[in-house]
């Protein structure tokens, strides 16, 4: 290891130091349900922009009433039980929610409540990756093998043919294997699992129990093989703990969470809670006609991939300063950027999505491209949207999913209308 690591040039770091298919689409999306009662809310001041002076919104922009309309319309026509947004433009911020924080409450979700990040958690550990490359402690080249000699192994995996990248990237082949188990295809079942610790050797011997989904890819074939694979990001966390010696919730937090004062983020291990303010998530399982409160649960089953807690304002201040290059030098980020188109099947859900190390690539309406990560969990969602300049950011949170494809595909596009009209119009 020590010989790998001396042929990679160490740079002084600029970072600030401290489903496949239908199927999958489907589950990485929202559900859509009857909404009993709703309560709204709409909330502006003044902000410093993360990572950038402070610009004036276009003239043309909306205006908080509108910006409330769009999260109003959202809620309609996804069947959600709550939406929550914060719009950034510049200096400005506005926070707009509508439905309810808690069923039968009334009360509305609450300006920055916490929220868990879910798969926007793998940006975090990839910046994480990504500064061990530029401190030349790694190489995005390395294979699972070196690291972790023995864990990829078996049923057709091998890890001496997975580099880093190709965890990053998703194009390792590793069988996405659910870690929740019988969690959550039941209410009743998700009531029996909700507390359970799960260990990530778990989670990999898992993932290494099938044969993997195709060979690694090449990232520079045309259209290389991509599938989402929650292992990958397991097994990179595990790689940060064998380079440094610290986990990765512990690197995460001296090297994001500290530097960039982000007072709502943290990993949460195996504390079920969420702190207040938050709003309740809700998932209607299959068989159910009510809703199950999924707000509570232990997270250690998503570890690295999709454990961390936040707020909308941390989001923002993370993705913001990532795009920025305020984390990672110029050559790591320009890595992190280099995307590879998804396959048609998931474009369905995500039309135009392409996905890089960590970081998701979609397409504006207004032309150019935002930047983010999205998350899901059973009754929960998040997504992230930051312009290529770092100027506009947007991030919204919901509550109260489905399993229906045909209402989880509505929902997920009303919340690209919502993300996109922000971004193209900004504020005024």
């Amino acid at each position: 290891m020590n010989e790998k690591r001396s042929r990679v040039p160490v740079r002084p770091a600029r970072h600030v130091r401290g489903r496949r298919g239908p199927r999958a689409a489907a589950a990485a999306l929202l559900a859509t349900a009857a909404l009993a009662s709703s309560a709204a809310a709409v909330q502006a001041e003044p902000r410093d922009a993360p990572g950038g002076a402070a610009r004036h919104a276009d003239p043309d922009g909306l205006d908080r009433r509108q910006l409330q309309q769009a999260v109003e319309r959202t809620l309609r026509d996804a069947g959600f039980v709550s939406v929550s947004v914060e719009v950034r433009d510049g200096r400005r911020r506005v926070h707009a929610s509508a439905g309810q924080a808690e069923l039968g409450t009334g009360r509305a979700v609450p300006r920055n409540a916490t929220l868990r990040t879910a798969s926007s958690t793998k940006a975090f550990v990839a910046t994480v990756v990504l500064q061990l490359v530029g401190e030349g402690e790694l190489s995005l080249d390395d294979t699972v093998e070196e690291w972790l000699p023995g864990v990829v192994a078996g049923n057709g995996n091998d890890g001496s043919r997975i580099t880093v990248r190709h965890l990053l990237q998703h194009t390792s082949g590793i069988h996405n294997h659910d870690a929740t188990g019988e969690a959550e295809t039941s209410a009743e079942a998700f009531e029996r699992h909700r507390f359970d610790h799960v260990d990530p050797e778990q989670i990999v011997a898992g993932a290494v129990a099938h044969q993997p989904d195709f060979p690694p890819a090449d990232p520079d074939d045309p259209e290389p093989r991509w599938s989402y694979s929650n292992p990958n990001y397991v097994l990179a966390g595990l790689i940060i703990q064998r380079v440094t010696g610290n986990t990765w919730e512990e690197e995460v937090e001296s090297r994001i969470i500290e530097p960039l004062g982000l007072t709502g983020t943290y990993a949460p291990g195996d504390e079920p809670t969420l702190p207040e303010p938050h709003a309740h998530t809700y998932q209607r399982f299959p068989g159910s006609l009510s809703w199950t409160d999924t707000t509570t649960r232990n997270m250690s089953w998503a570890g690295a991939a999709g454990a961390l807690v936040t707020t909308q304002h941390d989001l923002d201040r993370f993705f913001t300063a990532l795009v920025s290059g305020r984390l990672l030098d110029r050559e790591q980020l320009a890595e992190m950027r280099r995307v590879v188109p998804v396959p048609e099947d998931f474009q369905v859900a995500f039309p135009g999505l392409r996905y890089g190390l960590g970081l998701m690539e979609e397409p504006l309406t207004c032309g150019g491209v935002r930047w983010g990560h999205g998350g899901d969990l059973a009754g929960g969602t998040v997504r992230v949207g930051v312009t290529d300049d770092g100027r506009r950011s947007v991030v919204l949170s919901a509550s109260g999913k489905t399993g229906e494809d045909e209402q989880l595909l509505a929902a997920e596009a009303a919340m690209r209308r919502l993300v996109d009209t922000a971004l193209c119009e900004g504020l005024r």
